[in-house]
């Protein structure tokens, strides 16, 4: 998977968050996009996710040598942000079986697996209504790390976490890393991030 911004700008109304984005994300590498409140981190990964259309610029998705309309790029893509909506009715199981209804699980795991990775078995009947916002974030990164796909966006993936899930969460990044793209969106928080080999500074390209 080879993704290639081209001159990206967004604007708001009639302010620019950010102008010329240029860059490369390359299979096997990961990438921290960093900023300050409201620089427009979560934009531009809302963007690339295709989820969001650019003021101006292109995108291009390369996969196998071909490219990925951005209208099918969801097939090859998983996100996760704080701000994602779980289906609170549903037990945890009940929103993992829903879930790997529509996407499958990495390594050939099954929604057990899966269920056993979040740390949270004890609660697999338990409504997410009721789950802590922790608890909801660490659902919400199993379902980005451990669904099959080229590509990972994780936008604040230790907000809400503490240390115990800090550590929860780089050991599900390790060991789900390899041959992906993985673009975590941070502000500052280095446990979040410092495992990315390249960054960008969203704030290099404001109102340029």
């Amino acid at each position: 998977m080879h993704i290639t911004l081209n001159k990206i700008s967004r604007k708001f109304n009639y302010e620019w968050i950010f102008r010329d984005v240029d860059y490369d994300f390359e299979q096997g590498n990961a990438y921290a996009i960093l900023g300050s409140n409201g620089s427009g981190k979560s934009t531009i990964l809302q963007i690339i996710s295709g989820h969001l259309h650019p003021s101006s610029g292109t995108l291009t998705y390369i996969h196998n040598v071909k490219e990925i309309a951005i209208e099918d790029f969801f097939r090859h893509v998983t996100f996760s942000g704080p701000y994602l909506e779980l289906i609170e009715e549903f037990t945890l199981e009940e929103m993992l079986t829903f879930h790997s209804r529509f996407r499958k699980f990495r390594n050939n795991l099954n929604v057990l697996g899966v269920l056993e990775a979040t740390g949270l078995t004890r609660n697999r009947n338990k409504p997410i209504k009721y789950f802590s916002s922790g608890m909801k974030q660490r659902v919400r990164l199993a379902l980005a790390l451990l669904t099959e796909s080229e590509v990972v966006l994780l936008d604040e993936p230790a907000a809400n976490l503490d240390r115990k899930a800090i550590e929860w969460y780089r050991s599900l990044i390790d060991a789900n890393k390899n041959d992906r793209i993985i673009i975590v969106c941070s502000n500052s928080q280095s446990d979040e991030h410092d495992f990315c080999t390249q960054s960008i500074v969203i704030d290099d390209y404001k109102k340029k």
